[in-house]
């Protein structure tokens, strides 16, 4: 009999300058080329939206996304490997597509590995499509790889208000 998998009980909160060794580690395990520590602090020091998904467990996730000139970048979005499959990467998306929204960007762009069908098939059904590519943008084991260039158009927020709550 297959086991269930529950959908973790997380709150989403801006992320601070404590969590970037936790926030590394989850990077780390997630990915064979890894952004580094410093990487995050500097995210954190431009003022990027660096949000974390935060359980009784510990820090299960995480979303960085830069905002200017009306458009909105998801430069890094990850679920710790142990927690994935169970719908937050879906939530720390939405969250994130929710802060452009409110920040009035018209659109958000991201960039996907080819080698990552889990990564494109959940951008896809939340209405992002591909309009470009790459050439060569990650490491890769083999030498480099391309991204997948995806866009999602925003719909303008009926008003502006308070931030998206947690």
């Amino acid at each position: 009999m297959a086991a269930t998998r529950v959908a973790l009980a997380v709150h989403f909160r801006p992320m601070r300058q404590a969590d970037v060794p936790l926030v590394a580690a989850i990077e780390t395990r997630a990915y064979a080329f890894p952004w580094t520590a410093g990487i995050f602090r500097d995210c954190l020091d431009a003022g990027y939206q660096c949000w974390v998904a935060d359980a009784a467990e510990g820090l299960q996730g995480y979303g960085v996304l830069s905002i200017g000139a009306d458009e909105a970048h998801l430069l890094n979005l990850c679920v710790d490997p142990a927690a994935q499959r169970r719908g937050l990467g879906r939530r720390m998306l939405r969250r994130m597509v929710d802060l452009a929204r409110w920040h009035m960007a018209d659109r958000v762009f991201l960039e996907v590995r080819p080698s990552n069908p889990g990564a494109q098939a959940l951008y896809a059904s939340e209405g992002f499509i591909e309009i470009g590519r790459r050439p060569r943008y990650y490491p890769a084991a083999d030498g480099r790889e391309d991204a997948i260039v995806m866009a999602f158009e925003l719909v303008p927020p009926a008003g502006r208000g308070a931030p998206p709550a947690p």
